[in-house]
């Protein structure tokens, strides 16, 4: 899995919506690549937020009423193979630990939390709520970073006219890099980024860019004093995992 794919998840994950597979795969991911969990971060942020930002709304009683109908009818059944798991366990003991949900009782309960959200969004806003969990771990970020009581900023040129800023935090450990102008790729390339310290760089994950513009979040921790580069690199980044070519752009930080 890669980091872009990651990222994806870690919303779901964060919805505790994940199918069991993608969820397996999920933490396999994570537990490879610890520099990950500020997508896990970032998500989870986004979701307190919402349930943070969202005033108590009382639902029409015609709606209520309709959603308890629901609720009611359906089925509270398991998955044959939670019958099969109930059975070879044989009798419970006086005192047992709660199970997680299976799959198929997952998936149930996630469709009924599913039908309340949308009873509730019929009080503020489907499309408020659509747009907040939609919103890309590196937009997530740069708010994060702007809000930060210690946020910084730096600007470069771009050799084609355009420019890229590095906005970072060092109390956010996070660097999120905005850039208009970026060089046209060939199909086979992709833009990687680097934390430079110490002499030696460190890959922060690739990005691609729409007509040239971008907006990233650096994989791993940020550090006083780095210099924040962008390479151009064969697609899924450094084969080596260091920069194959000069920086196009490199942005000290204090």
């Amino acid at each position: 899995m890669n980091e872009n794919t990651f990222a994806e998840l870690a919303a779901g994950y964060a919805l505790s919506a994940l199918s069991p597979s993608d969820l397996l795969a999920f933490d396999a991911a994570l537990a490879e690549h610890p520099e990950w969990e500020k997508h896990v971060r970032t998500e989870a942020d986004t979701v307190a937020l919402l349930a943070d930002s969202v005033a108590p709304v009382a639902p029409p009683a015609a709606l209520r009423d309709a959603l308890m109908a629901r609720i009611a009818l359906t089925p509270q059944t398991t998955d044959a193979a939670d019958e099969e798991d109930f059975a070879a366990a044989g009798p419970a003991p006086a005192v047992t630990p709660v199970r997680a949900p299976s799959g198929g009782m997952r998936r149930r309960w996630f469709t009924l939390a599913a039908s309340i959200v949308a009873v509730l969004a019929l009080g503020f806003g489907a499309v408020t709520i659509s747009q907040q969990l939609t919103r890309p771990a590196a937009v997530v970020a740069l708010e994060q970073i702007e809000n930060a009581a210690d946020a910084q900023s730096a600007t470069v040129p771009l050799t084609d006219g355009g420019e890229a800023t590095a906005h970072w935090s060092s109390e956010l450990g996070e660097v999120v890099i905005v850039s208009d102008g970026l060089p046209a790729l060939a199909s086979d390339e992709t833009f990687e980024l680097w934390f430079v310290r110490d002499g030696a760089a460190v890959s922060a994950g690739v990005f691609d860019a729409n007509d040239g513009s971008a907006t990233a979040l650096l994989a791993g921790t940020y550090q006083p004093g780095d210099v924040i580069a962008v390479t151009v690199e064969p697609d899924g980044g450094s084969p080596s995992g260091a920069p194959t070519s000069e920086p196009i752009l490199a942005i000290a930080t204090a």
